[in-house]
């Protein structure tokens, strides 16, 4: 049985530092070698500098150790389709329910 969400800010903290940017550096990664997507055009749409989208091209800034859970690659992929299209959005709240219990702490 699985418990029920529960938002407390010690996991959103928990999740930002850990978790995010790691994901946004494959989000990049995505929306630049599988949607075509320019850097330039990237930063502009995330808000960012240009520098900081290399940086995650290169794998300097959010480097990810391993894979992602499969919930958490919807996520992303979900993530990558909001920004590649312009329409949908996904909050820190959709992250954190997509992540194990255990987790979050």
């Amino acid at each position: 049985m699985t418990e029920p969400f529960h938002c407390d800010i010690m996991r959103c903290d928990n999740l930002v530092r850990r978790l995010l940017p790691a994901m946004r550096a494959e989000m990049v990664y995505r929306l630049v070698n599988e949607r075509g997507i320019s850097q330039s055009e990237v930063s502009k749409r995330l808000g960012v500098s240009r520098a900081a989208i290399s940086q995650y091209m290169s794998r300097k800034r959010g480097c990810n150790p391993g894979e992602f859970p499969e919930k958490l690659e919807m996520i992303i992929e979900q993530w990558v389709s909001a920004i590649a299209s312009g329409e949908g959005r996904i909050t820190i709240c959709d992250i954190c329910r997509s992540t194990d219990p255990s987790d979050r702490r």
